[in-house]
């Protein structure tokens, strides 16, 4: 049987870190398959490849890739330097995962925030409830 995927959103915050729980941020439990992604970019990636995660952890400042990393994901010199020039946020993901969950008729996965950015930590879960309401599953 496969353990639940939890998609970790977080450009600093290590989620095997042996000295600090970040499960406790976990909506799916602690026995899951961690995956963690640290950009956007990433996120998108992620999630386009391989459909929705069994819940989804946020951070909301997010720091830039560099271009070699870039590069090394497989982005064209052109498209990783104006992609390393652009910023995005965890406010971007929820609103890019909101639109996936549309598209793909799918409810928005579990999720939980362990973002030390209390403004933006807030606008990302008014943002889900607000879909989540006019969806009718809250």
């Amino acid at each position: 049987m496969r353990k639940p995927i939890l998609l970790w959103l977080d450009d600093c915050r290590n989620p095997f870190d042996q000295e600090i729980d970040w499960m406790v941020f976990s909506p799916i439990g602690r026995d899951v398959e961690t995956v963690w992604v640290k950009s956007y970019y990433e996120f998108i990636n992620y999630i386009t490849n391989n459909g929705l995660p069994d819940g989804i952890c946020f951070d909301h400042d997010l720091g830039k890739l560099t271009e070699m990393e870039l590069l090394k994901q497989g982005y064209s010199k052109a498209e990783a330097r104006k992609r390393k020039n652009e910023e995005k946020s965890g406010y971007d993901c929820v609103n890019w995962l909101i639109e996936y969950c549309l598209d793909h008729k799918c409810d928005f996965p579990p999720a939980n925030f362990q973002s030390a950015n209390p403004v933006g930590r807030e606008n990302m879960i008014t943002k889900i409830n607000n879909f989540k309401k006019m969806m009718g599953y809250e």
